[in-house]
């Protein structure tokens, strides 16, 4: 009687025990939920805003770097470029206004190559730092790589899509942004004028295309 009396408490309390460490499955419900919602968040993409790119490459069809540009809040626009094997240095780095890269097109006044892409991008017609597509100059480590990040609210990424395209061009030299003091002139000029002169007004005295890519969409 005494065995069965002690097997029948031991019994009890095994179960008294198993029920205090077990949870409800009403309670473990929520937490179940809660984490399935979590995850599902988790891995539901974001809405995108409009973004663009460009592979840049040289005039023997190398390719020497990468563009992204994506569209920001506020009407703004950040580039991001990222180059290799290029001469050390700062060179100019404008958007052109025309999505062509042939470096075969060969500009007949300063014998450029990519004269393709066309004059600087712009939204307006205007001179020398006031186009859409003027950017800071980009410098180009001892190495050959370099890269920038620039914001702009000159332009939005769709903008740079119009009938004809855009593109991304380095040049050979820095950009001046035609900063040139009205104390210097240059006699070479009939007009006798003082200042940036007409080529500098063009693209900033950046000589030569030596890299060149079309934007397209991503």
């Amino acid at each position: 009687m005494l065995h069965r009396t002690c097997l029948a408490l031991a019994v009890a309390l095994g179960t008294a025990v198993a029920g205090a460490g077990s949870v409800p499955a009403a309670q473990a419900t929520p937490q179940t939920s809660q984490t399935s919602q979590f995850s599902q968040t988790s891995r539901t993409p974001q809405s995108s805003q409009p973004s663009a790119g460009a592979v840049l490459k040289n005039t023997a069809g190398k390719n020497v770097g990468f563009l992204r540009v994506d569209q920001q809040p506020r009407d703004r626009s950040r580039l991001t470029i990222t180059v290799s094997g290029l001469p050390t240095g700062y060179h100019g780095f404008h958007v052109h206004a025309k999505g062509v890269c042939d470096p075969g097109a060969i500009d007949p006044v300063t014998r450029s190559p990519f004269a393709s892409a066309g004059a600087h991008f712009t939204l307006l017609p205007v001179t020398h730092t006031g186009h859409s597509g003027d950017l800071p100059n980009l410098l180009v480590a001892k190495d050959g790589t370099g890269e920038a990040t620039v914001v702009t609210d000159r332009f939005r990424v769709g903008q740079l899509f119009d009938s004809d395209g855009s593109s991304v061009v380095v040049h050979a030299l820095p950009d001046n942004h035609s900063n040139i003091p009205d104390r210097y002139s240059h006699p070479g000029d009939p007009t006798g004028g003082t200042g940036p002169d007409a080529e500098t007004l063009k693209a900033g005295d950046s000589g030569g295309r030596i890299a060149c890519g079309v934007i397209t969409r991503n």
